[in-house]
């Protein structure tokens, strides 16, 4: 046990150690957050906008643009979730699951290719299109920006999109070093499966306001 710990954090050697304490701090409120939102719970959002909030910085630091917009879109659109997710309907209900309308479903696209553009884009501008992790994070991004629209939205398919860009994460940041943001992409990874399950049920017993 002790090999495995002494591997584990001999991957922060010479990171400074506010930043390996941000991180595990970043870490544990992104665990709070998505496991919130497979239990449809209002907290997915104030947990996730603190997760965010700190990995926008640590992202920042260490020149990570991609997944730095990626968190402080997050943070936007936790805002936007939270009050959406607020909202009654004549009858005082919540807000139910549904499913993405075609309307949401060209939304889904273009908001996937208009956040490809971009970040192409940014990359270019920034001369940041340095290795292949560059391509992989601007596809991941994309991914998880369709994701975070149709959750605060609060549509079953963001789930998919958020096992997609989970499964890739997991040896992305392995690749970069940030060992406990891999781990958290697996832990995601098997929360985002069974928040599916979760949400497909909660959808099967209310009524669609499409």
């Amino acid at each position: 046990m002790n090999h495995i710990f002494d591997w584990f954090f001999s991957q922060y050697q010479g990171i400074p150690t506010h930043l390996v304490v941000l991180e595990f701090i970043g870490v544990f409120f992104g665990f709070l957050s998505v496991w919130y939102s497979k239990q449809e719970n209002i907290l997915v959002y104030p947990t996730g906008i603190i997760s965010t909030a700190i990995f926008v910085y640590i992202l920042f630091v260490y020149s990570l643009l991609g997944d730095m917009l990626i968190n402080a879109y997050y943070f936007i659109m936790s805002i936007y979730g939270w009050y959406y997710w607020t909202r009654k309907d004549a009858n005082n209900h919540e807000v139910p699951v549904t499913v993405t309308t075609k309307k949401e479903q060209v939304w889904s696209l273009i908001i996937f290719l208009l956040t490809i553009m971009f970040i192409v884009i940014f990359y270019k501008l920034n001369d940041k299109f340095n290795g292949w992790t560059a391509y992989v994070d601007t596809f991941t991004t994309a991914v998880f920006f369709v994701g975070m629209w149709l959750m605060a939205k609060k549509k079953l398919e963001n789930w998919v999109y958020w096992i997609i860009g989970d499964i890739i994460s997991v040896p992305l940041y392995y690749y970069k070093g940030l060992m406990f943001t891999s781990f958290q992409y697996l832990i995601f990874t098997i929360i985002a499966i069974y928040g599916y399950k979760a949400w497909k049920k909660s959808l099967n017993n209310s009524p669609q306001m499409l």
